[in-house]
């Protein structure tokens, strides 16, 4: 018995030392000095993450019923699945500005239907294509195009060539190629084209020229067809550049084998059915349904029917909106009836001993369900050590504490404190006790008064409400707009 119980012990204490040589790993390579230096595939591989620079867009990257979903957001988490690290992903509404984060090594990667030009290219190498594409003209339809008898009448009223473009006004999205190309139509028909930079998406271009609030536009046209659907007194059958590519961008010779990498990847997975599937997907007609929702982030910008009580409870406990709405989403998805198998209830799964602590049963509204889900939170950061001072971490805990019970959480620190870890961080320190409290080395040591617990179940829980709280924050506004 007692070589097993010494094993055990030299397979732990192995483990700690990994876990801290990795931590010592991961603070040097991050560091502002040495970042920049490193090759990109070298600092991907050292810190187990691929940042990544997207846009905002309503379908590339956006939440749609509390989840994050889109077209280059599902790529980029196969990417990373494949490479066998984390995605974080960060939103940049400037191009121009994304490129320079991506030069300064702020980031490994951009992803935002950028349009592979010779200029680009001296400067920064792009992948294989992810779509080959033309620049349209986005127009109008004239207001009674469905009375016209014949489809000359309606094709002498748009704009058709390049040389009908002389005086007019048309807006482009900043720092995109399209106000080169109009540069360039200008120069070739000897006038003058008015060129507005405009800092809204493709999507909101289409739907201001939809609306008449801008004469004309040009955007990419694989953009243009999603949206074409809804709006049918739209025309963009006027190409204003040939076939372009569009691509993935990383720095210049740096970054060689990442881009190595990407494109193998890129080739394996644009040759899938999943490829497939995702470019039906939101390039389909279900795309539609998606965009009339008042749960997408890009139309109302909504999470659930209760986020005005979610902004309420969270400024109640000190927390952010939408901090509180992740950990909601997680436990139920917003369904306020839901009942678990282990008689949690409601859309904060509040077990029946919580409950009739707070006065509540399983009649309560959606209302009652997050107060008291509120209340729980106060009462679960009261338990939690004043020691632990760091705000982010501190959440961690309590969410932790949420998902298994305090006892289990401070049965963690006793191991982390008994093994020279930092019993006040929960990442890279309580978490690992935690993990390991189902293994009977663990939930069986003297410090573990409260046994065992699925503790894996708890690591993930926490991990996944923060990683979606950072998707929320990068697609959602704080404070809500009036």
């Amino acid at each position: 018995m007692g070589k097993k119980l010494h094993l055990l012990l030299s397979m732990l204490l192995f483990a700690l030392l990994m876990t801290s040589c990795r931590q010592a790993t991961d603070e040097t390579i991050t560091s502002p000095e040495s970042d920049s230096l490193m090759p990109a595939f070298d600092r991907i591989a050292a810190e187990g993450r691929i940042r990544v620079l997207t846009s905002y867009s309503a379908i590339n990257y956006y939440i749609y019923r509390g989840e994050p979903v889109g077209y280059q957001y599902e790529m980029l988490r196969s990417l990373a699945s494949s490479l066998g690290v984390k995605l974080e992903l960060s939103v940049e509404r400037n191009i121009d500005e994304a490129f320079l984060k991506l030069a300064e090594g702020k980031a490994h990667l951009l992803a935002m239907d950028l349009t592979v030009t010779g200029e680009r290219m001296k400067e920064f190498d792009f992948t294989d294509p992810i779509f080959i594409t033309r620049q349209v003209l986005v127009q109008r339809l004239p207001r009674n195009w469905q009375l016209m008898q014949t489809r000359n009448e309606l094709e002498n009223t748009m704009i058709r060539s390049s040389l009908e473009l002389a005086g007019k006004t048309v807006h482009v999205q900043s720092g995109t190629v399209h106000r080169k190309r109009l540069e360039v139509l200008a120069n070739e028909i000897g006038d003058t084209i008015y060129i507005v930079d405009d800092e809204r998406e493709p999507e909101a271009l289409l739907k201001a020229v939809s609306k008449g609030d801008i004469p004309l536009a040009v955007v990419d046209e694989h953009i243009a067809m999603a949206f074409i659907r809804d709006y049918p007194n739209l025309d963009i059958k006027t190409p204003i550049s040939f076939q372009q590519k569009v691509a993935w961008a990383v720095r210049k010779e740096t970054d060689k084998e990442l881009l190595d990498e990407l494109n193998k990847w890129l080739r394996s997975f644009m040759a899938s059915t999943e490829s497939r599937m995702l470019y039906d997907k939101y390039f389909g007609p279900g795309l539609r349904q998606k965009l009339r929702s008042e749960y997408h982030s890009f139309n109302e910008g909504k999470l659930s029917p209760y986020d005005d009580i979610i902004r309420e409870v969270a400024q109640e406990i000190g927390w952010d909106w939408r901090l509180l709405a992740s950990l909601i989403y997680q436990e139920s998805e917003f369904k306020p009836s839901v009942v678990s198998w282990a008689g949690a209830f409601g859309l904060m799964q509040l077990m029946p001993p919580v409950m009739e602590l707070y006065g509540i049963d399983q009649s309560a509204t959606p209302e009652q369900q997050i107060r008291v889900g509120g209340k729980y939170i106060l009462y679960l950061d009261r338990q939690i050590p004043e020691s632990i001072t760091d705000p982010d971490e501190r959440i961690r805990f309590v969410l932790a504490s949420y998902n298994s019970s305090v006892g289990h959480v401070l049965d963690a620190r006793r191991l982390a404190s008994k093994y020279n870890k930092n019993p006040d961080l929960w990442t890279g320190n309580v978490d690992f006790f935690m993990r390991n409290k189902s293994r009977p080395a663990f939930f069986n040591d003297p410090v573990s008064y409260y046994g065992y617990v699925r503790g894996e179940e708890t690591f993930l829980f926490v991990e996944q409400i923060m990683e979606r709280f950072e998707h929320y924050k990068n697609l959602l506004p704080e404070k809500k707009k009036r």
